[in-house]
């Protein structure tokens, strides 16, 4: 029997998303669906869902929990990884209010700045445990990480693994749809070409019947940045750097030096930033499962309508040979765009078929569009040396060189904030040493 891993399968919302979209995969007839999660209640509340959703829509699967995580990957042809290492709390809650104490703010903090940092420092331990187990019972499955930091996680498996990984996003399929919406532009027979790196990537070019909308699309953005709105900051990047880029403005609110800075505390105001933007969603989630629990974990008449995300897709198209296109993060190997380093991790347009996931070549960027991604990638990769490593000078080295970070606090102060952090994280992270041999003690 064929079988679809899902790593984090406590994620049940999100379970539903993807192994409901697999459930209209006809050639995944007969396929098992295996689950994995740390939490077994909530492990359980997804298994029974997903049997609840398999008999209203008559698939014939099996749907089956695992507590022992190797034999959930016995065997698998793919593996679905949503994990979330030290979980709101207590870890979140760390990344956001030790900061705090430094005049550092953030908004999401799971991707890059010093929150995404130590996000990745106590998930690439775990996703280096899933690597091994999966070269020992399923190494040729392909793994599809939707976890962030997705650009870190990613290179990481690709670079240190010998197994099969693509990143999943859902800014590059949603960044023209949402565009368009705000701008009260119709979509209909746009075409569009997207690359960088994920939750910075570009919209390189967008046009209908051989027209640039370009033009259009920046005149009826000034139009619209003078009045609040919730994307303020893409739109102030697409002003002074030429482009529209993926992921949301309060994402890149962090990702750049400009918009988060306590010496102009009016450009909060001005560019509409959520400060503490996570930890409010991460409330929001947690009483709304409480809200929701019983009606998708016991609803024997659960339905599903097909979503947007990529995996059952990518599956679908592995399984019947018939091509799908889609944005995916992967190893830049041979330069696939030719500005970027060939170690960084990039979202390029790629085709997955029979013979698996293949990456397209993009060619250069605009430079000043490359410069951006550089500005992220050269913290992302110090943050994989601190991990593999284990020295903890490579940690204050990636956020010396995070672009926020850096516009904010000294060279003391940051690497007294990332001591306090190492320290506050305690067991959720790996031990480092310092250059002189001396292991901090967790």
């Amino acid at each position: 029997m064929s079988k679809i891993t899902f790593l984090g399968a406590g994620s049940t919302v999100f379970a539903k998303n993807v192994l409901g979209d697999c459930m209209f995969v006809d050639a995944l007839d007969g396929f098992e669906f295996a689950l994995f999660d740390i939490d077994e209640q909530r492990l359980r509340d997804s298994e029974q869902m997903l049997n609840n959703l398999k008999e209203t829509l008559g698939k014939n699967l099996t749907i089956k929990a695992y507590t022992d995580r190797k034999e959930s990957l016995r065997g698998a042809k793919y593996v679905i990884n949503a994990i979330q290492v030290g979980g709101y709390k207590p870890s979140t809650v760390i990344d956001f209010e030790i900061p705090k104490k430094y005049g550092l703010r953030q908004t999401i903090a799971d991707t890059v700045g010093i929150g995404g940092i130590f996000r990745n420092l106590r998930t690439i331990p775990v996703m280096l445990d899933f690597a091994r187990d999966m070269e020992e019972v399923c190494p040729d499955a392909i793994f599809m990480n939707y976890t962030n930091p997705m650009a870190v996680l990613t290179g990481v498996m690709n670079r240190f693994t010998t197994i099969k990984t693509v990143g999943l996003c859902h800014s590059v399929q949603v960044c023209t749809k949402d565009l368009f919406e705000a701008l009260g532009m119709d979509r209909t027979g746009v075409k569009e070409k997207i690359a960088g790196i994920n939750h910075m990537a570009w919209l390189l070019e967008v046009s209908k019947d051989g027209v640039d909308l370009y033009p259009e699309i920046k005149r009826r953005a000034r139009e619209l940045q003078k009045t609040k709105h919730g994307d303020m900051v893409r739109f102030e990047l697409m002003d002074k750097f030429g482009y529209y880029v993926t992921e949301s403005s309060e994402h890149n609110a962090e990702y750049h030096p400009y918009f988060i800075k306590s010496r102009y505390p009016e450009l909060i105001e001005r560019f509409n930033i959520p400060l503490d933007e996570y930890p409010r969603r991460c409330e929001k989630q947690i009483n709304d499962w409480v809200a929701i629990r019983e009606d998708l974990v016991n609803n024997q008449s659960l339905n599903h309508v097909r979503s947007r995300e990529y995996g059952s897709r990518i599956i679908e198209a592995i399984e019947t040979d018939v091509p799908f296109k889609f944005g995916g993060n992967v190893l830049n190997t041979g330069r696939l765009i030719s500005n970027l380093p060939e170690k960084a991790c990039v979202e390029v347009p790629c085709i997955a078929d029979r013979s698996g996931i293949t990456p397209t070549y993009v060619g250069d960027l605009p430079e000043q569009l490359a410069a951006l991604n550089r500005t992220n990638i050269n913290t992302q990769l110090l943050t994989i040396e601190a991990a593999i490593t284990l020295k903890k000078e490579y940690i204050y080295q990636a956020a010396l060189l995070d672009p926020h970070t850096a516009a904010e606090l000294s060279m003391d102060d940051i690497i007294s904030l990332c001591d306090d952090l190492i320290e506050a994280h305690g067991e959720w992270l790996p031990t480092f040493k310092s250059e002189t041999g001396v292991a901090l003690t967790l």
